[in-house]
């Protein structure tokens, strides 16, 4: 494994960490056995970046990575994110009607103490707001996560989805070490104004979902998803746009044949050649797609692969919005 330092930090990450969402939230069938494999297999991997949220399952996601995190605490640098909470009774996906979002500095203090005995351990590596809330200031928000770094809880900071002024605005308060959004082929909205106030204030970009949710590998097919799979409720995944995603993912798995390599490492080497300051999460449930996604840390791509890719891209650009509207409420703000 190649790794990456976080931001300014000095911590140096695993180039590709690991996406837990999956094992027990959002994306069709669990399997807690399979999941633990996965994780213990990201320790022999040297993949030592593990990514959660409280708001996953409702905290079980936590729970269950506590199961290899904690025995194996010197290993792994954990991120979880707090901010997203339920309606009384309601288990609706993040950002749909029946969630909301809490920054306040109230519910941070609150939120910390669950992810930590969720997690069994007694300091989270790193603390991200999942949302910046529009109803509470960044600054109070952020000064209540730096009290929680005082206080040996958190040992660094980091925002979700955040626009590039709340980014100036909460690192004017504390040091941010990491931007955790949406950065794939087909989701590029860091690159205008985002990703350069990052790396002018020396932030590390941690793109989520960098293979489009499974999109981009040519191993996905819309009429197959589970009821309960979560991207059933994303506009890319609708019938509106399934002729060009697969036509799209078809070609770019071709390209990929010509490279030796599966479309999702393909996928993945094109996010990490975007700069040493950007380190996926890819998530996954199984050992065999951890093993893929690894291998992609080795994977060069030439100016004449990135020209080609981006031309495959652009013949297919009708891929649909990557959230439904009221999900898009909470972005980039």
């Amino acid at each position: 494994m190649k790794f990456r330092e976080l931001g300014k930090t000095g911590e140096m990450l695993s180039a590709t960490g690991l996406g837990c969402m999956g094992m027990n939230h959002g994306y069709g069938t669990f399997n807690d056995e399979e999941s633990i494999a996965t994780l213990n297999l990201a320790l022999d991997l040297g993949i030592n970046f593990w990514d959660t949220a409280d708001v996953y399952a409702n905290g079980r996601n936590e729970e269950l990575v506590a199961k290899v995190l904690a025995p194996n605490r010197d290993k792994v640098f954990i991120a979880t994110k707090f901010g997203f909470r339920q309606k009384e009774n309601d288990s609706s996906f993040p950002g749909m009607p029946g969630s909301f979002f809490d920054g306040s500095p109230a519910y941070v203090k609150t939120a910390v103490e669950k992810s930590l005995k969720r997690l069994n351990i007694d300091t989270i590596d790193l603390y991200y707001a999942h949302r910046i809330d529009p109803n509470v200031p960044v600054e109070e928000m952020v000064g209540a996560m730096a009290g929680l770094v005082k206080e040996g809880k958190v040992r660094y900071i980091g925002l979700s989805e955040a626009s590039a002024a709340s980014i100036r605005r909460a690192h004017a308060v504390h040091p941010i070490a990491a931007l955790q959004s949406e950065y794939s082929l087909l989701t590029r909205d860091v690159e205008g104004e985002i990703l350069p106030v990052c790396r002018e204030l020396g932030i590390s970009l941690v793109p989520f979902s960098p293979l489009s949710r499974g999109l981009i590998t040519n191993t996905v097919h819309i009429d197959d998803l589970a009821s309960n799979d979560f991207r059933k409720t994303l506009p890319r995944f609708s019938s509106d746009y399934k002729e060009n995603n697969e036509q799209l993912a078809s070609a770019f798995a071709v390209f990929a044949g010509k490279k030796n390599c599966t479309p999702a490492q393909l996928a993945l080497a094109w996010v990490l050649a975007q700069g040493k300051d950007v380190i996926p999460i890819p998530g996954t449930k199984k050992t065999k797609y951890l093993r893929e996604n690894a291998a992609s840390v080795d994977i060069e791509l030439s100016s004449d692969d990135l020209r080609e890719i981006q031309g495959i891209i652009s013949k297919y650009p009708n891929t649909g919005m990557r959230y439904g509207e009221g999900a898009l409420k909470l972005v980039n703000n």
